[in-house]
């Protein structure tokens, strides 16, 4: 999909035109509403993400992808209560979800509860004995928990088996926000050809 080439690479309002224009011919793709809420999250447009995942909510009230973008969305806001509730509600739905559990696991570290944050980092380690899951995933929820060291390793880990780029989206994601001012990020947006 195009859009997504353009999020990937930061071009964040022609993304969000692109997936705008994809909607007009199919409204009511589950898919595309949700890849929309994602830009606008993205692009650091959290009223609109969480308005755009709420329609997407609407139509599918199991869509885990939704509460998560909202959720990270409303973390962003400092709207803690309804961002944890909804990383609760997606790991309620799917347990085992590793996207849903990561929501969960960021929203403890980014609201202080690290025995929390470091129990969900355990069930993806558990998880991760049984199919693949990408190291981005642990350097999200240590980017919540401010734990730079970690979450640099676990990026290093990401950079290696190449699921930097398509699971990180680390040239626009809110998320690695903590990480930026680093020079260790820049030098992974660098090589991997996404400099800022």
């Amino acid at each position: 999909m195009r859009a997504e080439v353009l999020w990937q690479t930061g071009r964040l309002d022609e993304a969000i035109a692109e997936t705008k224009r994809t909607l007009e011919l199919d409204p009511l793709s589950l898919g595309n509403d949700d890849t929309l809420g994602l830009e606008f999250f993205l692009a650091r447009q959290y009223d609109q993400a969480i308005e755009q995942e709420a329609k997407v909510l609407e139509l599918d009230p199991n869509f885990t992808e939704a509460y998560y973008f909202r959720g990270v969305s409303y973390l962003k806001k400092s709207m803690y209560k309804e961002g944890m509730a909804d990383f609760q509600k997606a790991v309620q739905i799917s347990p085992g979800d590793t996207v849903a559990l990561t929501g969960l696991g960021f929203g403890y570290g980014v609201t202080g509860k690290t025995v929390e944050a470091q129990k969900v980092l355990d069930k993806l380690n558990e998880v991760s004995k049984q199919k693949y899951v990408s190291p981005v995933f642990m350097a999200k929820i240590y980017s919540g928990l401010q734990d730079k060291e970690k979450a640099f390793a676990w990026l290093e880990k990401a950079y290696e088996d190449r699921s930097l780029v398509s699971v990180g989206f680390i040239k626009t994601n809110p998320m690695f926000d903590p990480l930026r001012s680093d020079p260790r990020y820049a030098d992974l947006l660098r090589r991997t050809n996404l400099q800022p």
